[in-house]
């Protein structure tokens, strides 16, 4: 047992320093991307406070400090749900009404000193902070859709690094906490002896947790670019709008779809691989939300698929092409548009179920 204990205060002092390290990085790391950097930063400095008990029970005998430490934890999922805002979203800024967000840290930090954190109120606080966490994973995952639709309407770049990061994040922090509701369960049963196990795994948790942080900083220190916060998905209402247009609608939506394809055909916009549907607006002098609706309507396709189907289409022309055999993939997707090769990779093969080496094989 003692070995256990010894182990688990180990982990806990290399998970804290750690953090600690990764948020004076986050800190002070030269990038476009300080507010959402900040903001993580502090996320990790009130985690590693509350984690500070895997090694040290000193925070007991100081009963302001530690009341502090257990309220400290109802600021973790507000900051964290306001950090996946700011990567998300390019523009997004902390203003006053953001302050909502602390309110039950502050209301608990009262509760604890009236009541001298007694049963009752420690009872309250577990209920609560349950019911938080659960509120603000949905609200994230709620944002996290939000931002994929409207980069795959709105942009033809394949960025899912910002999606695939925030996504994987939320669902270790889903994962930790159920070790840690786990922990709670065993500790208020007749199973109490194997929570030092539970413990034992939980820092053992955190600690790939925090080191998959760290490497993701270290190799990916600029990772968020972010959308534009004020940009909305298309709405089902003006999906419905465009089931009952007018002759005169009908006509105008017509020159804009030929004006469209011309364009797309004769000017090859698609071969900016920073193309988004303002960009593309501007170019065609379609206005941007019936360009949107164009697209994403009439079309029946995302403005992300239906750039790309351009220059999958480009791409599978120079890889048949006799001409073009010297070129390699790689100087095929930049000379088409991508500027990926993962994303060039999963969209030709959606597109053909070959990969571009396998479909230029089999044209030869």
């Amino acid at each position: 047992m003692e070995s256990k204990i010894e182990l688990i205060e180990s982990t806990g002092k290399i998970i804290v320093f750690m953090m600690i390290l990764l948020s004076v990085f986050l800190f002070t790391v030269k990038t476009k991307n300080k507010v959402p950097n900040t903001i993580f930063g502090i996320y990790l400095l009130v985690v590693t406070f509350d984690l500070i008990g895997l090694f040290t029970n000193k925070t007991l005998e100081y009963p302001a400090i530690q009341n502090l430490k257990v309220a400290s934890s109802l600021l973790q999922l507000p900051l964290f749900y306001l950090y996946v805002l700011s990567a998300c979203y390019s523009n997004f800024k902390i203003t006053k009404k953001h302050a909502i967000h602390f309110f039950l840290f502050i209301l608990f930090l009262v509760i604890f000193y009236i009541t001298d954190a007694s049963n009752q109120s420690l009872l309250l606080y577990e209920i609560v902070s349950e019911i938080q966490f659960i509120s603000y994973i949905i609200a994230i995952f709620i944002v996290l859709k939000k931002y994929k639709t409207i980069y795959l309407e709105n942009y033809s770049n394949a960025n899912y690094a910002v999606y695939k990061w925030l996504f994987q994040i939320t669902l270790f922090s889903c994962i930790a906490h159920s070790f840690v509701l786990l922990r709670w369960f065993l500790s208020n049963s007749i199973y109490q002896e194997y929570v030092l196990n539970i413990n034992l795994l939980i820092s053992f948790s955190v600690l790939s947790i925090t080191i998959f942080f760290v490497l993701k900083a270290l190799y990916y220190p600029q990772l968020f670019t972010g959308i534009n916060i004020n940009l909305e998905p298309l709405s089902t209402t003006s999906k419905k709008k465009t089931k009952a247009l007018s002759a005169k609608e009908s006509e105008v939506e017509s020159q804009y779809l030929e004006t469209l394809i011309t364009f797309m055909n004769d000017k090859k916009p698609y071969l900016d691989f920073e193309l988004t549907l303002q960009k593309l607006s501007i170019k065609t002098k379609i206005p941007e939300k019936e360009l949107s609706l164009l697209i994403n309507h009439h079309l029946g396709k995302h403005f992300f698929d239906f750039i790309n189907e351009y220059r999958i289409n480009d791409a599978k022309t120079l890889l048949q092409a006799p001409s073009k055999k010297d070129l390699t993939v790689l100087e095929i997707l930049y000379e088409v548009g991508f500027n990926s090769k993962s994303s060039f990779y999963s969209a030709f093969k959606k597109a053909t179920n070959q990969t571009p080496t396998q479909y230029r094989k089999s044209r030869v």
